[in-house]
């Protein structure tokens, strides 16, 4: 959830950090800080509020220049945000930031107590500042080891020593943490975008692994002590790619560019216009074997997950199943061998969703994960890895991730449909040759952008509002509401269509706005029975339809039209006004787009 970033080398510590730190504030907005170890005392200044916060504040007290420091924006799950409760915490001779959640974090105080420890803050990351200072006595990584088997629960770790000047040490378990790799200078982060403005080359902390990073060198150690010998990567991303590019919202950004992410994601994997997914490491003896499929992920991924199960089960005719993944985790789910495990998360470091891929593979099931980020959490554990190549995201709110996963997960349904015959190769190379043709598509609906903020300043006052849908349809529904709710703070709930008059109808009442989506011809009709039932209560009607669709003058306010393709790919295209409806929502309600309240882009805690 929380950002970190550490620095060691030849420029000043502290820029570099507040420089690292603003390209992870995504990760959590509230509260910063830094600490950095020059000649004597450990220099610590933190403060609650957003990075600009500690930006004032060391401009009136400009912090020492040197060249070695570790730096954190948080995202608060222990103690409420404050300056007390901010990190970088401290023990007499130890300072570290913290990312996770310490679970056993009361009994350690209790015992911290109790040899005359005294706290300054709520949090569990101060109790393993003590902890760590408790066990230190001259050696970092033994004194690391030592706490660190005491510990219950997930942390991603940047420490510094007030006697080893110069050097940082991190270690890592659950929590995203990288090691950065310059000339003289080195870098340890939570995610790529605080080391791209500096280095491209990069290695992922794995589960229960230390480093130790100089300015010219960095040392890994595995859970034992021994040294480890690391593969480095290569950014695929540059500094232009991880900042807004004129726009003035990453979200709006990011929604902009759907139709190029998506192509990188299609393109690769259609030889002789069939969709291959053989590089990816599913083989067509995996598909043709397969007894089910269940998709797995949290929030947008789930949501995903639900269209990518109706394609399946529509193309490839066999069953399917969507599940939550803090939900799968914590049941005993029905899959073994011979069930695919479809694993669909951005970041590939949601910690509900890697728990449920750990839960599949000891299950027997075969594992496949549709992330964005390579070296990811998720991406290492799974037996197959579909990357979706879009590029960094930094909004909270995830738009153009949602549109490949979509892409990724049609072509997984269109290859299981080829090897299984369930489709002739006639059908499946006209589905991928219209998949290809979506961008084209996508482009028309995101330059009339004009049309949905006109809508959305005749919403926007709105203090409830429903969304509504059938099967594909729904799924959208489902995400749309979610997009409004988590930028602008009204309260929205999606509904299968025909579940409103069993119950929620009630809540219709004149002038309560629903948006309507009705992009399917096979449940046209009845969808549009639906929401005249909503209509003759009173509610005021935002319909989303195909070009071609007939609306009765009396069944909506608004419409929004869309262009024609196949019902099966529509919410490639469906998605795009809703993003960019509840984008505009929130830009006219004066909400903060792409940090809104009490959200972080990477969840990595319960």
């Amino acid at each position: 959830m929380c950002g970190i970033v550490g620095y060691t080398g030849f420029r000043n510590a502290a820029e570099v950090l507040l420089d690292g730190l603003r390209h992870l504030e995504y990760r959590g907005y509230d509260s910063a800080g830094i600490a950095l170890a020059g000649e004597g005392p450990l220099y610590v200044a933190k403060t609650q509020g957003k990075l600009s916060a500690l930006d004032a504040l060391l401009k009136q007290n400009p912090p020492p220049v040197c060249g070695c420091g570790i730096g954190h924006t948080r995202w608060a799950t222990h103690g409420a945000p404050s300056d007390q409760n901010s990190h970088p915490h401290s023990g007499r001779r130890v300072t570290l930031v913290h990312n996770g959640i310490i679970e056993n974090y009361a009994q350690l105080k209790l015992f911290l107590e109790k040899a005359g420890r005294s706290f300054s803050s709520e949090t569990d990351s101060e109790v393993l500042a003590q902890l760590l200072d408790h066990h230190y006595h001259g050696d970092p990584l033994e004194a690391i080891r030592c706490t660190l088997a005491e510990v219950r629960g997930s942390y991603a770790l940047a420490i510094l020593f007030e006697d080893q000047p110069g050097k940082i040490f991190a270690a890592r378990r659950e929590s995203p943490l990288i090691v950065g790799y310059g000339e003289g200078e080195q870098f340890v982060a939570s995610d790529i975008p605080a080391l791209l403005k500096y280095t491209r080359s990069y290695s992922v902390l794995d589960e229960g692994e230390m480093a130790v990073l100089e300015n010219r060198r960095v040392q890994v150690f595995n859970a034992f002590g021994q040294p480890v010998e690391k593969q480095r990567l290569t950014a695929e991303w540059d500094m232009e790619a991880a900042e807004k590019g004129g726009y003035p919202h990453f979200m709006l950004k990011e929604i902009h560019e759907q139709a190029d992410a998506l192509r990188a994601t299609v393109e690769p994997r259609v030889r002789g216009g069939l969709p291959f997914l053989d590089e990816d490491g599913i083989s067509d003896e995996l598909l043709r074997r397969t007894r089910q499929v269940v998709l797995v992920g949290c929030g947008t991924a789930m949501h995903a997950g639900m269209v990518g199960r109706q394609a399946i089960e529509s193309l490839a005719r066999i069953p399917a199943h969507t599940d939550i993944a803090s939900e799968f985790r914590y049941r005993d789910p029905l899959v073994g061998p011979d069930d695919l495990v479809v694993i669909v998360s951005q970041s590939g470091e949601t910690l509900d969703t890697l728990a449920a891929l750990k839960l599949a593979r000891e299950k027997g099931a075969f594992t496949l994960a549709v992330v964005n980020v390579v070296g990811s959490s998720i991406a290492r554990a799974a037996d197959a890895v579909l990357y979706t190549h879009a590029g960094p995201e930094i909004a909270v709110a995830s738009t153009k991730a949602y549109s490949v996963q979509l892409a990724a997960l049609y072509l997984v349904a269109l290859r299981l449909a080829l090897v299984r015959r369930a489709q002739s190769e006639e059908a499946v190379r006209g589905l991928t040759e219209a998949l290809r043709g979506i961008p084209a598509l996508q482009r028309p609906i995101l330059e009339e952008c004009s049309r949905v903020k006109y809508l959305a300043s005749r919403y926007m006052n709105s203090s409830s509002l429903f969304f509504m849908g059938r099967q594909m349809d729904y799924a959208l529904a489902l995400e749309g509401s979610l997009k409004l709710k988590e930028i602008s703070y009204i309260h929205s709930e999606a509904y299968a269509a025909g579940e409103l008059k069993h119950g929620t109808i009630s809540l219709i009442e004149q002038g309560t706005p629903v948006v309507a989506i009705a992009t399917q011809r096979h449940i046209y009709e009845k969808t549009l029975s639906n929401v005249k039932e909503a209509r003759t209560r009173g509610a005021r009607v935002l319909f989303v339809c195909k070009e071609s669709a007939e609306v009765p003058a009396e069944v909506a306010d608004d419409v929004l039209r869309l262009p024609e393709c196949d019902d099966l790919l529509m919410p490639l295209l469906a998605i795009l006004p809703l993003q960019l409806f509840a984008y505009y929502m929130s830009v006219l309600r004066g909400c903060d787009v792409d940090k809104p309240r009490n959200l972080a882009k990477s969840v990595t805690v319960e």
